[in-house]
């Protein structure tokens, strides 16, 4: 999302009106759709950015002004040519982020797990430095050191000196906030339900892998694995996430790089159910969680869930996906068909997506194409060779192309025939499966979902399912947004407490962005990062007739587009950062 504006002429004058717009793709066209409509606020909307405000920040709502000089008025002769300005720092971005951090009430927390001691620089305030940077401007603890936090209004907001913020710090702060991973999702579950309101019928789990630069020889969980990052030559870690239906995060586990998301479930559902009690919950996994044993053990346990099955499985319900009654339309492009398992204790949704079933085929058909092109050539090379061919070199050559195009590999029958009246003694003879491609056209678009709950519809159980995109976008945001890879950390523990960060961060991610959405604001945290970085703090040096210098530390007034953002959210902008530091 992006903001955008239009200058409209009314009784001679120029008017300003502000949008903020987002990107939407239909079909080979992308067109402008409005999210929302950045006016002036009248008096009650007004009220209530402010109650929306004081929801968030609860009394220290009405304490946002604490900077500023509540002194009597001084006068003093000012040598107005030689005013000046200097150290400008961008203040909004951070200043946002230090607000959403008590939003959450991680500053109390982290008084009390981390309580001040002789420090130079005190435990909480390092934590909060690696979270508001992992969310402001993702970086390493050595950028953060020398260049980013210096240039920000950090100091001015916790009073921390830069040069005392060494990156040698900054990493023990990372060993100090990891013996307290289990209570920070604790508090993060309990201060986010308050704030939000909700409930955890139904959890979200699934994995995801981010990878190491470097050989990380030292590193105990970095393992060879199957890389979501498409990067199989490095070594990684996997990351198991759960996460309400609204995506907001409960927990998360990191595993070696080489375990498979099978294995990870009954740990996962044990961990969530040790520290937040069992109830009456409702699982979501993805099918690489599906395995008879994982099913007969969340069946005993008496736990319900929702689960995909691998594609392999459509063949048993061949009959039910050819045959046309029964067929329910939920979406647009999206129907379901109920049906009950051959025990008894499980239901099957059979699921068809249009929209799902045009990209498999386009999918399939490019890899076709392909394999079509490969063998054409090499029956040709084969054709116009002039010695004999080996047919161990040609079959490889086979296997390696079919090999790179498995989605379509299947569709043909290859064969490579001796026939001595070619030079090469070989001829490729090959054609496609008629009935290979009858099946791919009856499922393509399709997937079956299991789920031992029996009283519910199926467009009930695919809509529980259907959830699990929210864990999707929650490590699209880690990965692109707040930067989680790739790990450059050399020691377990380390690669653990900054996966932390960063979950800590996503914590504040999702709080920004439900706070938008209360607010009609849309849902792009880092568009309103991106406008509040561009309000920055300054000092305004005023030299005196006195020969002394008077210094100021001001915020820059933000312009109307920030000022439309900063209404909605029922926030106000401190107009000095500190009293004056007298004459100097």
């Amino acid at each position: 999302m992006y903001l955008r504006h239009t200058k409209v002429k009314k009784n001679g004058k120029t008017q300003t009106y502000w949008r903020l717009v987002r990107s939407v793709r239909q079909g080979r066209k992308v067109r402008q759709e409005t999210v929302a409509y950045l006016g002036a606020l009248d008096a009650k909307e007004r009220a209530q950015a402010s109650e929306l405000a004081r929801h968030f920040l609860g009394e220290r709502a009405d304490q946002l002004d604490f900077f500023e000089d509540r002194s009597g008025v001084e006068l003093a002769s000012v040598r107005v040519k030689e005013v000046r300005l200097e150290r400008g720092r961008s203040f909004g971005d951070v200043w946002l982020g230090w607000l959403l951090w008590q939003a959450l009430e991680l500053d109390r927390f982290c008084e009390n797990a981390l309580p001040r001691g002789r420090e130079k620089v005190d435990w909480p305030d390092v934590v909060m430095i690696l979270v508001i940077a992992r969310l402001c401007e993702p970086s390493s603890e050595l950028h953060i050191a020398e260049d980013w936090y210096r240039r920000t209004a950090l100091e001015d907001l916790i009073g921390v000196n830069p040069k005392r913020v060494t990156h040698k710090r900054l990493y023990e702060g990372l060993d100090k906030l990891l013996e307290h991973k289990e209570d920070l999702e604790a508090h993060l579950k309990n201060r986010l339900g308050t704030l939000f309101d909700l409930e955890y019928d139904l959890l979200l789990y699934d994995i995801t892998s981010t990878y190491f630069e470097g050989k990380a020889e030292g590193n105990s969980i970095a393992k060879l694995g199957h890389s979501r990052d498409k990067r199989p030559d490095c070594k990684q870690v996997c990351i198991g996430l759960v996460v309400t239906k609204e995506g907001f995060p409960i927990g998360y586990e990191v595993f070696e790089g080489n375990r498979s998301d099978v294995t990870t479930v009954k740990e996962i559902v044990e961990t969530m159910e040790k520290r937040y009690g069992k109830a009456n919950r409702i699982w979501a996994m993805d099918r690489g969680m599906a395995s008879a044993e994982n099913l007969e053990w969340l069946q005993q346990g008496g736990r319900k869930y929702v689960i995909g099955t691998p594609k392999s499985e459509l063949r048993k319900w061949e009959h039910e996906l050819v045959e046309r009654e029964g067929w329910e339309q939920i979406r647009e492009d999206v129907e379901v068909k109920l049906c009950h398992g051959p025990e008894g204790n499980e239901t099957f949704i059979l699921c068809r997506s249009a929209g799902r079933r045009e990209k498999d085929r386009a999918i399939r058909e490019r890899f076709a194409q392909r394999i079509r092109e490969k063998l054409e050539s090499l029956g040709r090379r084969l054709e116009r060779a002039r010695k004999p061919a080996d047919r161990s070199q040609v079959e490889r050559q086979i296997g390696r192309f079919l090999g790179k195009n498995t989605r379509a590999a299947g569709q043909f029958q290859i064969d490579v025939i001796d026939d001595e009246s070619l030079p090469s003694r070989l001829r490729l003879s090959w054609k496609e499966k008629s009935d290979w491609t009858e099946w791919s056209d009856v499922t393509e678009g399709a997937y079956i979902l299991r789920s031992n709950i029996t009283d519910s519809s199926a467009e009930e159980l695919w809509n529980l399912y259907i959830q699990l995109t929210e864990v999707e976008a929650a490590f699209r945001i880690q990965k692109s947004e707040l930067k989680i890879r790739p790990l450059w950390h050399q020691k377990a523990e380390r690669t653990k407490a900054h996966i932390l960060v960063c979950f800590l961060a996503y914590a504040l991610w999702k709080t920004l962005s439900g706070w938008q959405k209360k607010a009609r604001l849309g849902s792009s945290p880092r568009t309103i990062l991106e406008e509040f970085q561009r309000i920055q703090s300054t000092d305004v040096v005023l030299p005196l007739e006195s020969g002394q210098d008077l210094r100021l530390r001001c915020v820059v007034q933000p312009d109307d587009a920030q000022r439309a953002l900063l209404d909605r959210l029922g926030l106000r902008l401190p107009r000095r950062l500190r009293s004056p530091t007298g004459a100097m």
